[in-house]
């Protein structure tokens, strides 16, 4: 059963919105070593794509599919990096770099139950410490408000790391 023109133009829109923000995902997920998560998710990208070429192949005279076709893969790109930033997979390694006399955020994020590691260094102007938090990348807004809370000119990076294997050991079960 062949669908009226702008039905089909929908449909083939629709699933390359879909499979375009599942291959986001799935790159995502290759990249942070979770391959079960993105096999599964390139059967569904793959699945959805032949689904969307054959609508696109029952009608080559159709410019109106053509340019669904490339519209749902720009939207599909934009919703896919969306979706993938509110996930949030994985950790970041948070970098806080202050002049040694200014304030610290490291009682603060201890206190906040994260691990941080002191590193006292030079910097152009000066003596400075360097806080090292690894996080939950969902957690970065908030560990950031606890850090420009203590010191709102603290020098902040983040960097993506790869999949942590180890935990942190608390003192008291170092001792043991």
């Amino acid at each position: 059963m062949e669908l009226p023109l702008f039905a089909s133009a929908l449909l083939i829109f629709v699933l390359r919105i879909t499979d375009v923000s599942i291959g986001t995902l799935r790159i995502t997920f290759l990249v942070r070593g979770r391959r079960d998560v993105a096999g599964v998710l390139s059967f569904f990208e793959s699945l959805i794509w032949l689904t969307a070429a054959a609508q696109v192949l029952t009608t080559l005279d159709s410019p109106m599919q053509f340019v669904a076709y490339a519209g749902g893969y720009a939207t599909g790109t934009m919703l896919g990096v969306s979706v993938e930033r509110w996930i949030a997979v994985g950790e970041v390694l948070m970098r806080v770099i202050t002049p040694v006399d200014a304030p610290s955020a490291e009682h603060v994020l201890r206190q906040a139950g994260y691990g941080v590691t002191v590193v006292n260094g030079q910097g152009m102007r000066g003596d400075v410490r360097i806080l090292f938090v690894v996080l939950p990348r969902r957690r970065t807004r908030a560990v950031l408000g606890l850090v420009k809370g203590v010191n709102a000119d603290a020098y902040i990076t983040f960097e993506p790391t790869n999949q942590v294997r180890a935990t942190f050991a608390a003192p008291t079960q170092l001792r043991k």
